[in-house]
């Protein structure tokens, strides 16, 4: 007997009703994915009674996010820390220091790993406690609960399934809650969704008739119904319920559900019962992380990091194996008696070789860089909160919107994107709908032209002509429609007048819109859905149909001219039925009495759908209107359809059963509503189309030019009809791909043979597409394919060419496709290709293609914050991708991939001079330096330096990155962190380390103190430690392009927090001291003429080889931004204070804005010492003009002859 039924079946006999149900429980079954409840189907709640409510055991109120408590805080952070290889290695390495056979101290490897601990757990703790104190807010929050026939304050946290509660006008919902009454008439409340899904525009809900009365508390103590609902669930816009009032059932609806988080508008308060608490509620079930991504950089850091795993265990290997051959009781002075320890035994190679091996693991240990992941957090949180959230670049004033980095991990990855997938409306348009056009009875309204339609006739050589409007037009916002024909009643004299009052009756009744404020035409405000809905009512309203009022059983429609001019009469309509819009049906459906009794169903809904479910005949109509669909798409506007169906009492009443039975269904209700109204949904008579213009955001097109130009290829992905798609990425040559019509007859066989035209037509367009390749200058080619053909596109049999075909274009537009094809799409590119892919969105059904891509990009728009919420990066307005990527995305990419070789430069060359050393020790295992100078050379002495460079170091400008795109190119192509690159710094590590070692070594054997002694070991491992740090911190400002104050204070102060603590440590000896020679070496060194001499000329001869090397490379291979940086290297600003203030003060506080961007402090540009004229100016504009042209490096001699001197900037 299952638990759950044992419990209901108890708590039922409790209420005195059947006894059964533990007899017929179903077998539990539990399926991967998603999750199908069968044992209990619906949990049972007991409305007004604790009592019976507390053998259910439902979770309560209170919620939390952390990530840690008290208890689970330590073991669970250091699980979190030493999940990273890096952190374990150190972990073993420490152990192993502990032992005898370490030559080095344990504080040596356990200073540094617990240093990086630190500062990872308390940056943890610091974001859990912020959300600790979150939650404690919001638990602590006071909401009022019907105790004892009166409302008593409580924390939300105490409330339990199945109480009432009351909650005043702008407070916020505590749990997910059933709606039973409200002050408002009819049970009317008004809710705003935006904590839930962002959007502003209030939504209604309306409580169940029966209910209405239990507004007091005295009333609702006498409410005692028993709610049998769905389990919790994720789904927001989803309800399955009933209410069992009086032996009655009465169907639940989601609207009658109040989710958590949701706040109550105009309305005084609402009573309600407790149906979902806590983690229970629809919200928090929503609420799982964003899928964990990692960075491609990340990625290949990995692998660097296991090659010096390999570097590490090649160099103990070779030690190791020196050490077993060299060992021998011939070198007597070594003392290698029989009775010798294990790891200097010669009667036992294989176990010196073996223990020497542990002994030089912890010697070399330092060769991993044990603070390279706590110092890149460091600087991508950074990244992240000071600069790309709060650039003005991307502050979008118009909605008090900022950019803002939801995550850190992805900042290098924006400047590698090659892919970007955008939706059509709200990303590249503004989602704000206007009214343009419209076509009533085969006859086209309306004057305009679209941007799109100006757009293609410039494209065409055409000139256009402004449309005139005329004198009386009306302008309001979501209404932009003039023609003389219909405006003013003069649709009156029209000769298809029953259809356009059919086609405006449809408008004003059809749709879930909600009027506000006086019911006056000048003062009412339209609360909708979603801005179509809203243009195409106030379109009603101009055409003189005006809705005004709304019950929840009627419409109120003024409607004017109807029989003769200037009369006026207020119409009400009965509501039966609303059959609601979804991405299924794509349609929406009201069936409605007139006053003089006549049934009518008004649907719209796309063309598609539409047409398939238009009654025989009218064949010129359906033609015709289908022409206007394709003019209208292809002008770039919206279109619906508009049909109407008169229906029979008795067809409909027999229907209507039908409707209330599958309304009361607690399983699969969605499902059977579809099929319900599929039987009424057809048969339907044609009346017309709207088209409603959804112009393009500020900048997109030039945003889009500019994205190009910088080796970006964007794909359009959006549900919009083919021509509209087309015209918003216009291209130069485009292929139609798919114009398939759905046929008659067996699924099965219609499938193979579309799956067969798509194969067919997948090969024909790579034929032609692979032609125009071969050409010298062939053009640039798009794809254009519809969702139904990408259905069989996306067949494991045909992916690989679909794959190789989109690859081939410059632009790819999918058209009508569904969200999950969104993610399809997005994911064969990222997996099949291997490229880096950005996905932009701002609706929810983007979401899946937001989580499916590298990035995922939010436009916190109107259609809501779902997009923003499951995003990495969130801006306000597409035109911003400019500066996200080229600026910010390209900049953190050089940052990060200095910060990277750098770390491995210096952490190799430190290591390898201690391996050197190694070599004229006999393989022991002597360290050549102090255990507090290992310990200390990664986490003091050069650790501050290589942060800043990861923060400030910018190669051009941010308005130069701008202009020359084609410097994104280097990221796309991964040029900063190529194997060849590591090369390079590995090569000149051990260049220098031999620099560093031999030279200090060989010139110290003939030196002496100036008390005449010889210089011994630690004397000479001071002196080369001193090169090491003076080296590797100087040769960090050599790959610097700019220098500022904080790199002179960060490399300056790291070079003399070495010396202070060698004057410190060497001053100071105890009676515990280890390292008691080491006592007064830095002051006998610098009472020498040797030490001085030694500190020039070793980092000199260290560095020689870079200096050089970054000349040659310079002069004769310079990458993209060296160029730049030569064309503007003699521009300067030498505007005064005085001329900045008179600017100001004569600037719109538009343009003043725009201006204090560009004055914003900026460091002087030092390009690192080689000012030369390069030789691959040429190629480079070249390049930009899309024309092949090598450089040549014999050029720089022809141009040095023809050097002039810049020319002075003139003063004005």
């Amino acid at each position: 007997m299952n638990g759950w039924d044992s419990i209901r079946s108890s708590t039922r006999s409790q209420q005195g009703t059947s006894q059964n149900l533990s007899q017929r429980a179903p077998s539990r079954t539990v399926t991967l994915g998603r999750v199908q409840p069968q044992a209990p189907a619906f949990r049972t709640i007991f409305c007004n009674d604790r009592d019976a409510n507390y053998a259910h055991r439902y979770k309560g109120n209170s919620i939390s996010t952390t990530k840690y408590n008290f208890f689970t805080f330590l073991p669970k952070g250091l699980y979190e820390q030493f999940r990273r290889v890096a952190n374990l290695y150190f972990l073993m390495v420490s152990i192993l220091s502990a032992t005898p056979y370490s030559p080095v101290h344990p504080v040596t490897n356990v200073v540094p790993l617990s240093l990086v601990l630190l500062v990872s757990l308390i940056k943890e703790a610091f974001e859990d406690w912020k959300r600790f104190q979150n939650d404690m807010a919001i638990n602590n929050t006071l909401i009022e609960v019907l105790q004892d026939q009166r409302w008593e304050s409580i924390p939300w946290k105490k409330l339990q399934v199945g109480d009432i509660i009351r909650v005043k006008q702008d407070g916020f919902f505590p749990a997910d809650i059933l709606l039973l009454a409200s002050t408002n008439a009819d049970g009317v409340c008004y809710i705003e969704t935006a904590n839930l899904d962002g959007e502003t525009n209030l939504k209604i809900r309306k409580a169940l008739e029966r209910t209405w009365d239990y507004v007091t508390p005295e009333k609702a103590c006498e409410f005692k119904g028993e709610v049998q609902c769905e389990q919790p669930n994720n789904s927001l816009y989803t309800f399955t319920g009933n209410l069992v009032m009086d032996n009655q059932t009465l169907p639940l609806s989601p609207n009658q559900i109040l989710l958590r988080g949701c706040s109550l508008k105009n309305t005084e308060f609402i009573v309600g019962a407790v149906i979902f608490t806590g983690h229970e509620t629809k919200v928090m079930m929503n609420s799982m992380n964003v899928p964990s991504k990692r960075s491609t950089l990340e990625r290949k850091l990995d692998k660097l990091i296991l090659t010096l795993f390999g570097t590490l265990f090649t160099m103990c290997l070779i030690g190791a194996i020196g050490s077993g051959v060299f060992i021998d009781r011939k070198y007597y002075f070594l003392g290698l008696s029989k009775s010798v320890e294990d790891q200097f035994n010669p009667d036992n190679r294989f176990l010196v070789a073996l223990l020497t091996m542990l002994t030089l693991l912890t010697l070399y240990s330092t060769i991993i860089p044990i603070s390279l992941y706590v110092s890149i957090e460091m600087i991508k949180f950074i990244q992240s909160t000071q600069f790309i959230n709060k650039d003005l670049n991307m502050y979008h004033a118009e909605t008090n919107t900022p950019a803002s980095a939801r995550t850190s991990n992805l900042n290098e990855e924006l400047g590698q994107v090659e892919y970007i997938f955008s939706d059509k409306t709200g990303t590249l348009t503004r989602n704000l709908m206007e009214f343009f056009k419209c076509s009533i009875g085969g006859e086209i309204y309306g004057t305009g032209m679209t941007e799109i339609e100006r757009g293609v006739a410039e494209r065409k050589g055409i000139k256009v002509e402004e449309v005139k409007t005329s004198s009386d037009s009306i302008r309001e916002k979501g209404f932009n429609f003039d023609d003389v024909r219909v405006m003013r009643g003069a649709w009156r004299n029209e000769p298809n007048l029953d259809a356009c009052m059919e086609f405006f009756r449809c408008l004003a009744i059809c749709h879930t819109v909600l009027p506000e404020g006086d019911e006056s035409p000048e003062k009412i405000k339209y609360q909708a859905a979603s801005p179509d809905e809203a243009a195409l009512v106030l379109a009603a309203k101009h055409f003189g149909f005006f809705f005004y009022r709304r019950t929840p059983t009627m419409i109120y429609v003024r409607e004017s001219h109807v029989e003769r001019m200037g009369k006026i009469q207020n119409v009400s309509y009965e509501i039966l039925n609303v059959l609601e819009f979804n991405s299924t049906r794509k349609r929406q459906s009201v069936v409605c009495r007139y006053p003089d009794g006549r049934l009518v169903l008004y649907c719209k809904g796309a063309d598609t759908v539409i047409y398939e479910r238009l009654v025989g005949g009218s064949d010129d109509l359906k033609k015709v209107t289908r022409e206007h669909l394709e003019q209208f798409g292809s002008a770039g506007l919206r279109t619906l359809c508009l049909a109407y169906r008169d229906l029979a009492p008795d067809m409909y009443e027999s229907w209507n059963e039908k409707f209330i039975q599958a309304k009361s269904s607690l399983r699969d209700r969605e499902k059977k509503l579809d099929e319900v109204a599929e039987l009424i949904e057809k048969d339907l008579v044609l009346i017309g189309a709207t088209a409603i213009e959804d112009k393009l955001q500020e900048g997109v097109p030039n945003c889009i030019e500019t994205l190009s130009r910088a080796g970006i290829k964007i794909w359009v992905l959006t549900g919009d009809k083919m021509e509209t798609a087309i015209n918003i990425a216009y291209a130069p040559k485009q292929m139609l791909l798919g114009k398939l019509k759905k046929g008659q007859g067996d699924q099965v066989e219609i499938a193979r043979f579309i799956k067969e035209e798509v194969k067919k037509q997948l090969k024909k367009c790579l034929d032609e597409a692979q032609q125009y390749f071969h050409t010298v200058s062939g053009p640039k080619l798009a794809l254009i394919i519809d969702g139904k053909c990408l259905m069989y596109a996306l067949d494991p049999s045909l992916r690989i060419m679909l794959l190789t075909l989109s690859l081939n274009c410059s632009s790819v537009v999918c058209c009508r496709v569904s969200p999950l094809q969104k993610a399809q799409v997005t994911s064969l590119v990222k997996k099949g290709a291997r490229k880096i892919t950005l996905s932009i969105g701002d609706g929810a059904n983007d979401v899946s293609m937001i989580q499916a891509a590298h990035i995922g990009v939010g436009i916190s728009g109107l259609e809501g914050m779902q997009a923003v919420m499951a995003s990495d990066f969130a801006i306000a307005q597409f035109r911003f991708l400019k500066d996200l990527l080229l600026v910010h995305g390209r900049w953190s990419y050089l940052r990060l991939c200095k910060v990277v070789t750098y770390f491995f430069y210096k952490n190799l060359t430190f290591t390898l001079t201690q391996f050197w050393f190694t070599f004229n020790t006999g393989f022991s295992g002597q360290r050549f330096y102090d255990d507090w100078f290992q310990s200390l050379y990664n986490v003091i002495f050069t650790a501050l330096p290589v942060i800043i460079v990861g923060l400030f170091d910018k190669d051009v400008s941010s308005s130069l990155s701008k202009k020359y795109p084609e410097l994104y190119k280097e990221g796309i192509r991964n040029m900063f962190f190529k194997w060849r690159v590591v090369a390079i710094w590995a090569f000149f590590a051990v260049y220098q380390s031999l620099v560093f070692f031999y030279f200090v070594t060989v010139s110290s054997s003939t030196s002496e103190g100036s008390s005449g002694k010889m210089f011994g070991l630690w004397d000479v491992s001071t002196m080369a430690f001193t090169c090491v740090v003076v080296t590797v911190n100087f040769r960090l400002l050599m790959i610097c392009n700019s220098i500022t104050r904080w790199h002179y204070i960060s490399v300056g102060g790291s070079i003399l927090a070495w010396f202070l603590f060698i004057f410190i440590y060497s001053g100071i000896m105890t009676p515990h001291d280890r390292q008691e020679n080491v006592f007064w070496v830095i002051y006998v060194l610098m009472s020498t003429f040797y030490f001085y001499i030694t500190l020039l000329l070793v980092p000199v001869a260290a560095l020689m080889g870079d200096f050089l090397y970054l000349g040659v490379q310079r002069w004769f291979f310079p990458y993209d931004f060296q160029i730049v940086q030569e064309i503007h290297k003699d521009e300067a600003n030498d505007i005064g204070r005085s001329d900045l203030l008179e600017i100001e003060n004569q600037l719109t506080p538009d343009e003043a804005r725009s201006y204090a961007v560009s004055q914003l402090p900026r460091e002087i540009s030092k390009h690192t010492g080689f000012a030369f004229d390069s030789p691959a100016y040429e190629s480079f504009f070249a390049s930009q003009l899309g024309i092949y042209a090598p450089q040549k490096a014999w050029d720089v001699a022809r141009r040095a002859s023809m050097r002039s001197k810049p020319k002075p900037i003139k003063k004005n």
